[in-house]
């Protein structure tokens, strides 16, 4: 068990049924990131979180408890928070490499190497690594609203996506069309005019390498004179998609009401006009639809 700051520990599980040694340290919380729940015999507050150490966890969806628990035990009188895992290698390390971030507003950077300076053998495995560099998108905060997290929740459901019967719904957006006026930016199909989806909806991406990026392709530069211009958005799945998407890894995307073609969608991924790869993908062509603001009327 080795102190990083004062009142914050990391171990392993060992150390988390070392009674002495909480008691040396003045234990008075520990917080479980593992796939087993340890018998702590210490009296103190306990949380278990169960996360497996590999590329399929989930480690976003568990910062938010995580974080909250660990706010309410460090840097209060008389209160120490021991974090650990099995090995107090990596899933701990990540955590509390997040709870820095979030207290202190250092990179994921300065987070992992302020903690291997503590502890030489921590090496947060690479699937959290990219995890805690979404974390650091969104403000060092997980904000289920950004497109960094859609995105990154879109991915993670692409992993399993042979073993899905159905998608759950928390991951489509309402459809506009079945909602009243709005406030928001929508986006209409431009043959019919029909809502499609709203601007939050959009995941915007980093621009790609423009022609290099489809050099294997052999392209001409009349295709590809405009390099840097992305032609297509690329949205979070709308409730209108759903009948399209289940059971197939790619296909078209039409319009709901004219069945005008809008775009296409592939669960593996697509190449945006920019170069940049998009996994998953659901592209809707820019010149298939048109950007209507909500009008503003001064006295109303």
């Amino acid at each position: 068990m080795i102190c990083v700051v004062p009142g914050l520990y990391i171990g392993s599980a060992s150390d988390a049924t070392d009674v002495p040694s909480l008691q040396s340290a003045g234990i008075t919380h520990i917080l479980t990131v593992d796939s087993t729940d340890q018998d702590i015999q210490h009296s103190c507050h306990k949380l278990f979180i169960h996360l497996l150490d590999d590329s399929s966890a989930d480690l976003l969806s568990c910062l938010p408890e995580c974080l909250q628990f660990l706010k309410d035990a460090h840097g209060k009188p008389g209160s120490s928070v021991l974090v650990h895992c099995h090995a107090g290698v990596s899933r701990s390390a990540a955590v509390i490499a997040a709870y820095m971030m979030n207290t202190t507003k250092c990179t994921f950077q300065e987070a992992y190497l302020g903690l291997q300076d503590k502890k030489s053998d921590i090496k947060i495995n690479e699937e959290f690594v990219n995890q805690l560099a979404v974390f650091e998108e969104m403000g060092c905060d997980v904000d289920i609203s950004s497109a960094s997290y859609k995105q990154y929740r879109l991915q993670k459901l692409t992993q399993k996506y042979p073993e899905l019967k159905k998608m759950p719904q928390e991951v489509f957006a309402s459809d506009p069309a079945s909602m009243g006026q709005s406030k928001d930016v929508l986006y209409r199909c431009r043959k019919c005019r029909r809502s499609l989806f709203k601007a939050g909806s959009v995941l915007n991406h980093a621009l790609g390498d423009g022609p290099s990026a489809f050099a294997h392709k052999k392209l001409t530069q009349l295709q590809v004179s405009d390099p840097k211009k992305c032609t297509s958005y690329f949205v979070e799945p709308v409730r209108w998609m759903e009948d399209a998407l289940l059971g197939v890894l790619d296909g078209q995307l039409l319009c709901p009401k004219c069945n005008a073609k809008l775009g296409s969608f592939n669960w593996y991924g697509e190449q945006c006009s920019c170069g940049r790869w998009v996994t998953p993908a659901f592209q809707v062509h820019k010149n298939r639809v048109d950007e209507v603001k909500p009008l503003s009327i001064h006295g109303t």
